[in-house]
């Protein structure tokens, strides 16, 4: 762990970093260099193996390898890992091997399935943190998981843990992010969703948790500081472009455009996801996204 928890406040955009695979289904470890590389330039965080990364539809030995081979790259910014499922000792042996390998934070998601209420999510996010003495940052993301987070959930995390990072919220509706702040209103907020950047900030999120900025690291970042700074300077089609990125299961319509620009040799995705989901004219809007960003003034 090279980072405090205050620290890590200071990196506002970190990218949920897609997985990239070779056309068989192995992993592309060139590929993805080049692209830890470009987040690294960028200056943003990284996030391995979430919803984006496909962590789901990675074996456990092969979430070690992309960690170990992660965390020895020359990067100047943080790591953060994605931990998934609904099997504690898994969870728990992952978050060990990856404390060993010195990454930065955890995002922990409420457990799929299962559907826990408050209880339940209140024990599991408790043995995970009293596992490890690395950041972790909360995920609330019903869509994936079939259960929303309590908000007394995270507020009690933050009362009891010192190493608490955040919240990430991506339900989509800005009611659960205001009863959240309600619940505890000191609790570091993050945004989860690339097309309500803009409310989140006003909401008062410290940070963005991005699948947009895998295909455009630079502009996402700018996107969110002029939020910060300077509303009247938005793009205004910025909700349209990124809500395109999700016409398809994620990562699928991301990779599809990154293979368009030339960022990946390979769109494959791993089952139960593919490709052939993404519809022609889903890719043919996301290349008119990209002229039209490449042409905002950044």
């Amino acid at each position: 762990m090279r980072y405090s928890v205050n620290e890590l406040h200071k990196f506002p955009i970190w990218t949920a970093l897609i997985t990239p695979f070779f056309e068989d289904g192995r992993i592309d470890f060139e590929t993805l260099e080049q692209l830890v590389m470009t987040q690294s330039k960028a200056g943003n965080g990284l996030l391995l193996l979430g919803s984006t990364g496909e962590g789901l539809n990675i074996p456990l030995e092969q979430k070690k390898a992309i960690i170990s081979f992660c965390t020895r790259l020359d990067i100047k910014v943080t790591i953060m890992v994605g931990l998934g499922g609904f099997l504690l000792e898994e969870q728990l042996h992952f978050m060990h091997h990856c404390d060993g390998e010195g990454v930065d934070a955890f995002l922990l998601v409420t457990p799929i399935y299962a559907k826990p209420k408050k209880e339940g999510q209140m024990a599991w996010f408790s043995h995970l943190m009293k596992a490890t003495k690395t950041p972790c940052m909360l995920y609330n993301v019903p869509s994936r998981t079939g259960i929303h987070m309590d908000p007394e959930v995270p507020a009690n995390i933050f009362a009891t843990f010192p190493h608490y990072l955040g919240l990430k919220e991506a339900s989509g509706n800005l009611d659960h992010v205001r009863a959240f702040k309600a619940a505890a209103p000191k609790s570091p907020l993050y945004c989860g969703d690339d097309n309500l950047i803009k409310e989140f900030v006003a909401e008062g999120a410290i940070g963005h948790i991005s699948v947009a900025s895998n295909v455009w690291p630079e502009k996402t970042y700018h996107y969110w500081k002029l939020c910060n700074l300077d509303p009247s300077k938005l793009l205004k089609e910025w909700a349209s472009i990124v809500e395109t990125l999700f016409h398809a299961p994620s990562p699928i319509p991301a990779k599809a455009i990154m293979k368009h620009k030339g960022q990946i040799p390979s769109a494959h995705v791993r089952l139960p996801l593919d490709i052939n989901d993404l519809q022609p004219e889903t890719l043919q809007t996301l290349i008119e996204a990209d002229k039209t960003l490449q042409d905002w003034d950044s």
